[in-house]
Protein backbone atom coordinates (compact mmCIF):
# COMPACT_ATOMS: atom_id res chain seq x y z
CA UNK A 1 0.00 0.00 0.00
CA UNK A 2 1.66 4.23 -0.94
CA UNK A 3 1.22 6.15 1.81
CA UNK A 4 0.10 9.65 1.19
CA UNK A 5 2.97 10.60 4.14
CA UNK A 6 2.12 13.99 4.41
CA UNK A 7 -1.66 15.82 6.10
CA UNK A 8 -2.68 18.33 8.50
CA UNK A 9 -5.64 17.84 10.32
CA UNK A 10 -7.26 19.89 13.39
CA UNK A 11 -4.51 19.39 15.50
CA UNK A 12 -2.62 22.42 12.99
CA UNK A 13 -3.32 25.74 13.42
CA UNK A 14 -4.08 25.88 9.29
CA UNK A 15 -6.42 22.85 8.80
CA UNK A 16 -9.86 22.10 10.00
CA UNK A 17 -9.64 18.63 8.79
CA UNK A 18 -11.38 15.69 10.92
CA UNK A 19 -9.30 12.52 11.09
CA UNK A 20 -12.27 10.59 10.01
CA UNK A 21 -12.61 12.40 7.22
CA UNK A 22 -9.27 11.84 5.76
CA UNK A 23 -8.86 8.51 6.10
CA UNK A 24 -12.59 8.02 4.72
CA UNK A 25 -10.57 9.61 1.51
CA UNK A 26 -7.52 7.52 1.78
CA UNK A 27 -9.49 4.50 2.01
CA UNK A 28 -11.58 5.11 -0.84
CA UNK A 29 -8.30 5.85 -2.36
CA UNK A 30 -6.37 2.45 -1.20
CA UNK A 31 -3.75 4.61 0.73
CA UNK A 32 -2.47 4.76 4.32
CA UNK A 33 -2.11 7.55 5.63
CA UNK A 34 0.46 9.91 8.29
CA UNK A 35 -1.01 12.97 9.83
CA UNK A 36 1.66 15.68 10.32
CA UNK A 37 1.16 18.00 12.44
CA UNK A 38 2.52 21.79 12.57
CA UNK A 39 5.24 22.21 15.33
CA UNK A 40 6.66 25.34 14.86
CA UNK A 41 7.50 27.47 17.91
CA UNK A 42 8.52 30.53 15.73
CA UNK A 43 5.96 30.87 13.26
CA UNK A 44 3.18 33.60 13.98
CA UNK A 45 -0.14 31.70 14.18
CA UNK A 46 -0.13 29.47 17.36
CA UNK A 47 1.62 26.34 15.44
CA UNK A 48 2.22 24.46 18.04
CA UNK A 49 -0.31 21.52 19.44
CA UNK A 50 -0.02 19.74 22.63
CA UNK A 51 1.37 15.84 21.82
CA UNK A 52 -0.42 14.17 24.54
CA UNK A 53 -3.92 15.44 23.12
CA UNK A 54 -2.54 14.40 20.16
CA UNK A 55 -1.74 10.53 20.79
CA UNK A 56 -4.91 10.29 23.09
CA UNK A 57 -7.40 11.51 20.67
CA UNK A 58 -5.81 9.53 17.76
CA UNK A 59 -4.18 6.06 19.08
CA UNK A 60 -7.52 4.70 18.11
CA UNK A 61 -6.66 5.44 14.62
CA UNK A 62 -3.07 4.22 14.62
CA UNK A 63 -2.48 0.85 13.03
CA UNK A 64 -0.63 -0.80 9.79
CA UNK A 65 -2.96 2.09 7.34
CA UNK A 66 -2.49 5.26 10.01
CA UNK A 67 0.56 6.82 11.65
CA UNK A 68 1.15 9.71 13.62
CA UNK A 69 3.78 11.98 12.82
CA UNK A 70 4.67 15.71 12.59
CA UNK A 71 6.59 18.47 10.59
CA UNK A 72 8.49 20.14 12.48
CA UNK A 73 9.46 23.96 11.44
CA UNK A 74 13.42 24.38 11.47
CA UNK A 75 14.57 27.45 12.79
CA UNK A 76 18.08 27.85 14.36
CA UNK A 77 16.69 29.22 17.56
CA UNK A 78 13.93 26.41 17.60
CA UNK A 79 16.44 23.82 17.07
CA UNK A 80 16.62 22.45 20.97
CA UNK A 81 12.87 23.02 21.43
CA UNK A 82 12.13 20.96 18.43
CA UNK A 83 15.08 18.09 19.68
CA UNK A 84 13.21 18.15 22.94
CA UNK A 85 9.63 17.83 21.22
CA UNK A 86 10.68 15.25 18.98
CA UNK A 87 12.59 13.02 21.93
CA UNK A 88 9.48 13.17 24.23
CA UNK A 89 7.38 11.95 22.33
CA UNK A 90 6.49 8.66 19.90
CA UNK A 91 5.83 9.93 16.69
CA UNK A 92 6.44 7.65 13.94
CA UNK A 93 7.79 10.55 11.34
CA UNK A 94 9.30 13.27 11.56
CA UNK A 95 9.19 15.97 8.30
CA UNK A 96 11.55 18.93 9.07
CA UNK A 97 10.54 21.42 7.01
CA UNK A 98 11.46 25.55 6.24
CA UNK A 99 8.30 27.85 6.80
CA UNK A 100 10.51 31.11 7.63
CA UNK A 101 13.61 32.79 6.65
CA UNK A 102 15.23 35.42 8.72
CA UNK A 103 12.27 35.56 11.30
CA UNK A 104 10.19 35.83 8.27
CA UNK A 105 6.85 33.86 7.22
CA UNK A 106 7.88 32.59 3.66
CA UNK A 107 4.16 31.87 3.19
CA UNK A 108 3.09 35.48 3.21
CA UNK A 109 3.50 37.30 -0.58
CA UNK A 110 4.65 40.62 1.67
CA UNK A 111 7.77 38.46 2.21
CA UNK A 112 9.02 38.99 -1.07
CA UNK A 113 8.80 42.26 -1.20
CA UNK A 114 12.38 44.63 -1.88
CA UNK A 115 14.19 40.89 -2.26
CA UNK A 116 15.60 39.68 -5.75
CA UNK A 117 14.64 35.98 -6.67
CA UNK A 118 18.29 35.21 -6.69
CA UNK A 119 19.10 36.58 -3.01
CA UNK A 120 15.97 34.73 -1.73
CA UNK A 121 16.00 31.18 -2.96
CA UNK A 122 19.78 30.84 -2.35
CA UNK A 123 19.12 31.68 1.15
CA UNK A 124 16.19 29.39 1.85
CA UNK A 125 18.49 26.37 0.29
CA UNK A 126 21.13 27.51 2.48
CA UNK A 127 19.35 28.07 5.69
CA UNK A 128 17.69 24.21 4.53
CA UNK A 129 21.05 22.67 4.38
CA UNK A 130 22.28 24.17 7.82
CA UNK A 131 19.18 22.94 9.52
CA UNK A 132 19.11 19.95 7.75
CA UNK A 133 22.60 19.50 9.07
CA UNK A 134 22.02 19.44 13.03
CA UNK A 135 18.09 18.67 13.58
CA UNK A 136 16.62 15.72 13.95
CA UNK A 137 13.98 14.25 11.42
CA UNK A 138 13.18 11.73 9.38
CA UNK A 139 12.16 13.13 6.04
CA UNK A 140 12.97 16.85 4.39
CA UNK A 141 9.48 18.30 3.61
CA UNK A 142 9.07 20.13 0.37
CA UNK A 143 12.36 21.23 -1.18
CA UNK A 144 10.09 23.57 -3.52
CA UNK A 145 8.12 25.31 -0.68
CA UNK A 146 9.65 28.59 -1.49
CA UNK A 147 7.76 29.13 -4.63
CA UNK A 148 4.35 28.62 -3.54
CA UNK A 149 3.95 32.28 -2.71
CA UNK A 150 7.00 34.07 -4.56
CA UNK A 151 6.00 36.47 -6.54
CA UNK A 152 8.20 36.73 -9.05
CA UNK A 153 7.45 36.52 -13.17
CA UNK A 154 9.50 33.28 -12.53
CA UNK A 155 8.84 31.29 -9.47
CA UNK A 156 10.62 27.71 -11.03
CA UNK A 157 13.42 26.53 -9.02
CA UNK A 158 15.96 26.58 -11.87
CA UNK A 159 18.34 24.36 -10.63
CA UNK A 160 20.97 25.46 -13.04
CA UNK A 161 21.09 28.47 -11.18
CA UNK A 162 20.80 27.34 -7.93
CA UNK A 163 23.26 24.05 -8.28
CA UNK A 164 25.61 24.66 -5.66
CA UNK A 165 22.94 25.41 -2.91
CA UNK A 166 20.44 22.98 -3.94
CA UNK A 167 23.15 20.08 -4.57
CA UNK A 168 24.38 20.72 -0.72
CA UNK A 169 21.19 20.28 0.89
CA UNK A 170 20.83 16.66 -1.08
CA UNK A 171 24.31 15.49 0.08
CA UNK A 172 23.49 15.99 3.66
CA UNK A 173 19.96 14.62 3.38
CA UNK A 174 22.01 11.68 2.19
CA UNK A 175 25.14 11.31 4.34
CA UNK A 176 22.82 11.38 6.97
CA UNK A 177 20.21 9.05 5.69
CA UNK A 178 17.53 11.08 6.02
CA UNK A 179 14.61 10.80 2.80
CA UNK A 180 13.28 13.73 0.64
CA UNK A 181 10.24 14.11 0.16
CA UNK A 182 8.08 14.45 -2.74
CA UNK A 183 5.37 16.92 -2.30
CA UNK A 184 2.63 17.08 -4.34
CA UNK A 185 0.99 20.32 -3.86
CA UNK A 186 1.98 21.53 -7.15
CA UNK A 187 2.53 18.46 -9.41
CA UNK A 188 -0.54 19.46 -10.93
CA UNK A 189 1.50 21.94 -13.38
CA UNK A 190 3.60 19.67 -15.73
CA UNK A 191 5.76 22.43 -15.72
CA UNK A 192 6.67 21.52 -12.35
CA UNK A 193 7.61 18.09 -13.21
CA UNK A 194 10.14 19.28 -15.22
CA UNK A 195 11.92 22.03 -12.52
CA UNK A 196 11.95 19.19 -10.33
CA UNK A 197 13.26 16.11 -12.78
CA UNK A 198 16.72 17.58 -12.05
CA UNK A 199 16.62 17.68 -8.35
CA UNK A 200 15.21 14.47 -7.80
CA UNK A 201 17.84 12.98 -10.47
CA UNK A 202 20.68 14.69 -8.71
CA UNK A 203 19.53 13.43 -5.82
CA UNK A 204 19.36 9.79 -6.85
CA UNK A 205 22.92 10.27 -8.12
CA UNK A 206 24.28 10.95 -4.64
CA UNK A 207 22.92 8.15 -3.69
CA UNK A 208 19.44 9.03 -2.50
CA UNK A 209 17.33 5.74 -3.26
CA UNK A 210 13.90 6.41 -0.83
CA UNK A 211 11.30 9.09 -0.94
CA UNK A 212 7.94 9.94 1.02
CA UNK A 213 5.08 11.30 -1.19
CA UNK A 214 3.01 13.64 0.62
CA UNK A 215 0.21 15.92 -0.90
CA UNK A 216 0.32 17.93 2.22
CA UNK A 217 -3.54 18.46 2.71
CA UNK A 218 -5.46 19.97 5.18
CA UNK A 219 -9.13 19.13 3.45
CA UNK A 220 -10.05 16.06 2.79
CA UNK A 221 -10.48 16.69 -0.97
CA UNK A 222 -6.87 17.10 -1.11
CA UNK A 223 -5.80 13.57 0.58
CA UNK A 224 -3.44 11.51 -2.32
CA UNK A 225 -3.72 14.56 -4.53
CA UNK A 226 -2.01 14.53 -8.31
CA UNK A 227 -0.67 10.79 -6.59
CA UNK A 228 -0.63 9.21 -9.94
CA UNK A 229 1.47 11.85 -11.49
CA UNK A 230 4.09 11.49 -8.47
CA UNK A 231 4.36 7.57 -8.71
CA UNK A 232 5.16 7.94 -12.55
CA UNK A 233 7.46 10.32 -11.52
CA UNK A 234 9.46 8.60 -8.72
CA UNK A 235 9.32 5.20 -11.01
CA UNK A 236 11.08 7.37 -13.74
CA UNK A 237 13.86 8.25 -11.55
CA UNK A 238 14.01 4.44 -10.31
CA UNK A 239 12.83 6.09 -7.03
CA UNK A 240 11.20 4.00 -3.84
CA UNK A 241 8.01 5.37 -2.26
CA UNK A 242 8.61 4.17 1.48
CA UNK A 243 6.95 5.81 4.59
CA UNK A 244 7.72 5.64 8.27
CA UNK A 245 6.39 3.56 11.74
CA UNK A 246 8.03 3.76 14.66
CA UNK A 247 11.11 6.28 13.08
CA UNK A 248 11.90 3.48 10.94
CA UNK A 249 11.52 3.13 7.25
CA UNK A 250 9.16 1.27 5.55
CA UNK A 251 9.60 0.61 1.80
CA UNK A 252 5.92 0.31 -0.04
CA UNK A 253 4.70 -1.06 -3.14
Amino acid sequence: MIFDSHNHTKFSADSEMLAEDAIKRAESLNLGLVFTEHLDFDLPGNFIFNPTDYFDEYKKFRGDKVRLGAEVGMTKISRERNKKFVAENDFDMIIGSIHMLDGEDIYHKEFFDGKTKSETYKNFFTVTAEEAAVEDFDVLGHIDYICRAATYEDTSIDYPTFKNEIDEVLKIVVEREKVLELNTRRLSNPEVLKELEPVYRSYKNFGGRFVTIGSDAHRPDAVGGNFKVALDFVSALDLKPVTFSKRKIEVLS
